[in-house]
């Protein structure tokens, strides 16, 4: 609500007070403004309205950071064309930011603008990299001036702020407020005129010159909640700022400053639960950007696992550690982002890959590494500390950076320039760490190193790296090295398994893996033989490992990032990109070779049963398939091929078999395969074609484990492989199965339950 003093002195007023809806009045105009969103109407999830939020008088409007806004017309020209100009503006505005943007191109992200910075005109009021804000304005003459927040004078994310902007061109001076405070001024020359801005819309929580990332996602736009928007006129005195202000706090808030809880602000999820194609049961961010899950941990009875994460939008910039915990592994929770970019010398430019670990006390302690644009190399390694001795929190969600990062590449220390992705461990030894990189002219590598303190580290040199004569598809960088142990073999050999992610010119980028020994005296890795092999055998959709030994069972797990395979235009229509992968456990066969199965946990996922069968035929088993469809199951499955050479089952099918998936295993070229020609009808999704690898039965009978949740279909053969891969199909009712051979055939055995939602 305005104040009674205001009314006759506003140009334009928000109230953001609808609640719901995809419009919001500009009360002094009465014209009811379009709210740009992408739900509005909704491709693969249910329409929905803009995300509403309590502001600090009524409703306030949430800007989800990449596709709301507000487009409002103005009159900013004389009906003769004249270029106007003012003596006087004036903006007040709460603000709760939720994230921040990194500053492309050095461009605010608007909370509200109506400016053309080519012929510098209007005025832009907005915020820009770690919480620092400016107002700026285009003066008569072609003069462009800004007035900046000092340090220490932040918005900070996820409180509200109220936020002030005056330009006074006849006293010759712009001022900054902030919560009724001045806190900065610029000196303008005396008699000044701000140039309105001609043929321009006025945005809000858009920058009128925003810049497009992929061609598809604007940046610089608003990621938090606005409420109480007001543009005068009139330059505004210190006193009636501090007025508004306190008028606020103490019509409603018994004369505190408004609180913010993190539920009101958080990202929210609700909105892709209906999404056809994103996945139930796979964990994932509540909405937006992520790349690989990391940092997997126990500690006091739960799990945690982080993951690289845009809050901004379903876009790779401005990565954050976005953070899970879970007492099983399979049923997850949000908690706030661990990590963010922070104004600082350490990581002001992403907090990218890195691992979790106990220090001497035994708490967790995350490595990562810290980017950082003005220093060279950008990526170091560095550490964060949990706040938990302090607050006793076993949710770790408070978690304080060492103020330096702990190991810088130097000269000599693999590929200058490529140093990323700390996996570190603790035994009885000291600390280790293992980071990706190269080795110029050889290929990929997993450098080595030792602490005895945890903070003070010596360089050891490659644990192991590639020979890109013999394997050029291990590329010359290596990302995410791994290193988990396995026990012994048979022969009492204590075994380990190396993981890395080639990437590159050349690159095949798979998660390659070695089973081997390691010499632990001289910190290298001796593999069992030098060709390297394939966890799964899909295609690109298995990446990004981490790792971790389970200190309540002792097995040893992998988490993957399923990558999603789609268009930016499509993830700008969905809201989200990529999911993780089911954990695997991983362990060491009678037979020497590596095992993988998904964790048992998910079992506990199991709804209904709607299908168990043994010893059917082809034609048998596909009568009985008839009446099970879904989108959501777990399948298994073992089958005799008799005289089929190919064999294996359709998922995701039409009735009339227009769009279907076809999984199967080719006999004569001992291969584990996926055809995809049949997928979708989607002209814009791009899941084609036949995708695959090689799996060596030795004269077992195929064994499919396949979990279906949405667009995600793994398949896990043997206990030997597994090949993950993505499917969206346009159609609804692509929900069949079908058993498939190119000859006869018998099912062994074949078990389906639906599957639950862990959300």
């Amino acid at each position: 609500m305005s104040q009674t003093s205001d009314s006759q002195r506003l140009m334009m007023y928000w109230a953001f007070d609808e609640r719901t809806g995809a419009s919001a009045v500009e009360s002094i105009s009465q014209v009811q403004d379009d709210i740009q969103y992408v739900f509005n109407q909704a491709e693969f999830t249910e329409s929905c309205d803009p995300q509403w939020r309590q502001g600090v008088m009524g409703s306030g409007l949430l800007f989800d950071g990449y596709s709301t806004y507000i487009a409002h017309s103005v009159n900013e020209g004389e009906p003769n064309g004249k270029q106007m100009y003012r003596s006087a503006l004036s903006i007040g505005v709460w603000v709760a930011p939720r994230s921040y943007e990194w500053g492309s191109e050095g461009k605010l992200s608007a909370i509200v603008n109506h400016h053309n910075m080519n012929r510098k005109q209007g005025y832009l009021l907005g915020m820009y990299r770690h919480g620092s804000w400016s107002f700026q304005v285009g003066l008569e003459g072609g003069d462009w001036k800004e007035v900046w927040s000092p340090d220490g004078h932040e918005l900070p994310k996820n409180e509200w702020s109220y936020v002030n902007a005056v330009f006074d061109g006849t006293q010759g001076e712009m001022k900054l407020y902030l919560n009724g405070r001045e806190i900065a001024s610029a000196d303008l020359p005396p008699g000044s005129r701000l140039a309105e801005a001609v043929n321009t819309e006025l945005l809000i929580g858009k920058n009128n010159h925003s810049s497009l990332l992929a061609e598809v996602f604007s940046l610089h736009m608003f990621s938090g909640i606005l409420d109480e928007l007001k543009v005068y006129n009139r330059a505004l005195s210190e006193e009636e700022v501090v007025a508004s202000y306190r008028h606020v706090l103490d019509t409603a808030y018994g004369g505190a400053h408004p609180p913010l809880t993190y539920d009101e602000i958080k990202l929210d999820r609700t909105p892709l639960l209906p999404d056809r194609h994103r996945p139930q049961y796979h964990v994932n961010p509540p909405a937006h950007w992520m790349n690989e899950p990391h940092a997997p941990i126990y500690f006091d009875g739960q799990y945690h696992l982080f993951y690289q994460h845009n809050p901004l939008g379903p876009f790779f910039h401005q990565i954050h550690w976005g953070h899970w915990v879970s007492e099983d592994l399979v049923h997850w929770r949000d908690l706030p982002i661990a990590l963010a970019p922070e104004k600082d010398q350490l990581a002001p430019d992403g907090i990218w890959s890195g691992s979790a670990t106990y220090d001497a006390d035994g708490l967790p302690v995350l490595f990562f590494t810290a980017g950082n644009d003005s220093a060279s190399p950008n990526q170091s390694v560095a550490l964060a500390r949990s706040t938990y001795s302090r607050d006793g929190d076993s949710n770790l969600v408070h978690w304080v950076k060492h103020a330096e990062p702990l190991i810088v590449q130097k000269k000599g220390m693999g590929v200058f320039g490529d140093f990323r992705d700390p996996f570190v461990w603790k035994d009885h030894d000291g600390w280790f760490a293992l980071v990706g990189s190269g080795i110029e002219g050889e290929g990929g590598a997993a450098l080595a190193f030792a602490s005895q303190d945890m903070l003070n580290w010596t360089y050891t040199g490659s644990l192991f790296k590639a020979d890109i004569q013999k394997f050029p598809y291990l590329g010359p960088i290596w990302e995410l090295p791994v290193l988990l142990p396995l026990g012994s073999d048979k022969l009492g050999v204590n075994k380990h398994l190396l993981l890395v992610s080639p990437v590159g010119k050349g690159a095949d980028v798979e998660v390659f893996y070695w089973t081997g020994k390691l010499d632990k005296q001289n910190l290298s890795f001796i593999p069992d033989q030098e060709e390297p092999q394939l966890i799964d055998v899909g295609d690109f959709h298995f990446t990004g490992p981490s790792g971790m030994v389970d200190p309540k069972t002792g097995r040893k797990i992998v988490f993957t990032i399923a990558q999603g395979d789609r268009t930016s235009e499509l993830e700008y229509q969905s809201g989200w990109a990529h999911n993780g992968g089911l954990p695997l456990s991983v362990y060491l066969r009678d037979d020497g070779r590596l095992g993988i199965e998904p964790i048992e946990e998910l079992q506990s996922l199991r709804g209904a049963k709607r299908l168990s069968l043994r010893d059917k035929s082809l034609a048998e088993a596909n009568m009985l398939l008839g009446d099970v469809q879904g989108d959501m199951l777990e399948i298994q499955l073992e089958m005799e091929p008799c005289s089929a050479k190919q064999l294996g089952i359709k998922v995701r099918c039409t009735p009339d078999n227009e769009e279907e998936t076809l999984l199967y295993y080719d006999w004569n070229q001992s291969m584990l395969l996926v055809d995809r020609t049949k997928t979708t009808l989607h002209s814009g999704e791009k899941c084609r074609g036949i995708q695959g690898g090689k799996l060596e039965l030795l004269g077992e009978n195929l064994k499919l484990h396949i979990y279906l949740d949405r667009s995600m279909v793994e398949a896990y053969a043997n206990g030997l492989k597994s090949l993950t891969t993505r499917v969206y199909p346009s159609r609804k009712d692509a929900l069949g199965l079908e058993i498939w051979g190119d000859g006869e055939l018998l099912v062994k055995s074949m078990d389906i339950w639906e599957m639950k939602s862990i959300w």
